[in-house]
């Protein structure tokens, strides 16, 4: 009679799981409706004058004068004579200032030029909670905002980063919507241009993901067992080359990967040409990045000695959710600081409410309005997050050798 009964218990909680499963989607997809409608799709803010200003790098005259001239796209203007501009007008204000001022073109228009390779930024760490994610999609937008044509690829099977940009993985994505439909070791192998999709932020697209990611992780055993693909498709160099179909597309490529070292990761890290490894500064954060970049060092050297290229031209630690005026905090940072010198960067993300706050509505503060949340707090993050990306935009800068 007992066992009986465990089999039907067990039985039983399948079946509660898999109900709770279809539960928790359609209130999702009900929620994102409510929030976002009536096109159940997010749409992003419009920017005032000055914001628009700032952005493109002139003054608010300059813009108020190209409105009363008729020249560059037609601003929003309010009852009040209030200007606004959408993100994609702000972005043909870029070329139109570009080509008024050819021998600044650089600074309005900043996409990289002939010889300037493909920037590719791995976004790593297989401890949960180091903000990884979070790190990923601030940087792609503050990319896509500063005037860069920016890929975001979600590897995570999870699919946070695609949650964030308005997809939704359950209802939203068919078989082979995700990098795994470039990167099968089958006949349904798609080009990557085929799953890339835009988005509502203008100069910012997505190669979505969800659970169907780790099917790569299952069949590249196989593969290598099998030996299904010649040498130069072998599993590391397959992320590599599927971007390497769109990347004139494109200045930045931001990756997000899983919070695990598998397959899926070491495509990543093959075909990055930089690394940003999240930490938040707590011991046992700290102690799980040790074991991190121990495995990951010696994954590396496998696939260094089978072929693979391993040259970044950086790689830098990211501080998240940082409590500055918290003391083992504050060591653990002095720590790093120590060890690992400039590479480490020297901003750091603040833990911030406001952070929390917007996400919990899957926006961004490069999303919400600032009256949103309590401007003291919002103007503490996002001088933090802009401090961070900043860096980072400054070593990509570097690298295609421009001041």
């Amino acid at each position: 009679m007992l066992q009986t009964q465990n089999v039907s218990t067990a039985a039983s909680s399948d079946a509660r799981i898999s109900l709770h499963a279809r539960q928790l989607s359609m209130q999702l997809q009900l929620l994102r409706e409510r929030l976002f409608s009536p096109s159940s799709r997010k749409m992003l803010k419009t920017f005032t004058s000055g914001e628009a200003a700032s952005l493109v790098g002139v003054s608010d005259g300059y813009l108020r004068q190209l409105s009363i001239d008729g020249k560059g796209p037609s601003p929003e203007i309010s009852s009040t004579g209030r200007r606004s501009y959408t993100l994609e007008q702000i972005h043909e204000l870029r070329h139109h200032v570009a080509s008024v001022k050819p021998k600044d073109a650089l600074t309005y228009l900043p996409w990289r030029r002939h010889g300037e390779k493909l920037q590719t930024i791995a976004v790593a760490n297989f401890k949960g909670g180091s903000a990884k994610t979070t790190t990923t999609i601030y940087l792609a937008q503050y990319l896509a905002l500063q005037g860069y044509r920016v890929l975001a690829v979600d590897l995570d099977p999870q699919a946070s980063l695609s949650s964030m940009l308005g997809v939704q993985p359950e209802f939203d994505l068919q078989e082979g919507d995700t990098l795994y439909g470039a990167i099968r070791y089958d006949d349904k192998r798609r080009q990557l241009k085929e799953i890339v999709r835009k988005t509502y932020f203008a100069g910012l697209d997505l190669v979505p993901g969800n659970l169907e990611l780790m099917e790569f992780e299952h069949e590249t055993p196989t593969a290598l067992i099998e030996k299904k693909t010649p040498n130069s498709e072998i599993f590391f160099r397959r992320v590599g080359l599927a971007l390497s179909e769109v990347e004139d597309n494109y200045d930045i490529v931001v990756i997000d990967c899983p919070p695990q070292l598998g397959y899926l990761t070491l495509g990543a890290v093959c075909a990055a040409t930089s690394l940003l490894i999240t930490i938040h500064p707590q011991m046992v954060d700290v102690a799980s990045m040790s074991q991190f970049l121990l495995m990951t060092s010696d994954l590396m050297s496998v696939v260094r000695k089978a072929g693979g290229d391993l040259n970044h031209d950086f790689i830098r630690y990211v501080i998240t959710r940082h409590e500055p005026h918290d003391g083992p905090q504050a060591q653990i940072v002095a720590l790093l600081r120590n060890l690992f010198g400039n590479e480490v960067l020297a901003a750091t993300v603040l833990k911030s409410t406001a952070i929390a706050d917007a996400g919990l509505t899957k926006q961004t503060l490069y999303e919400i309005e600032r009256g949103q949340v309590r401007r003291s707090t919002y103007d503490r993050a996002i001088e933090s997050l802009g401090a961070v990306n900043g860096e980072i935009l400054d070593g990509i800068r570097k690298v295609w050798g421009r001041a």
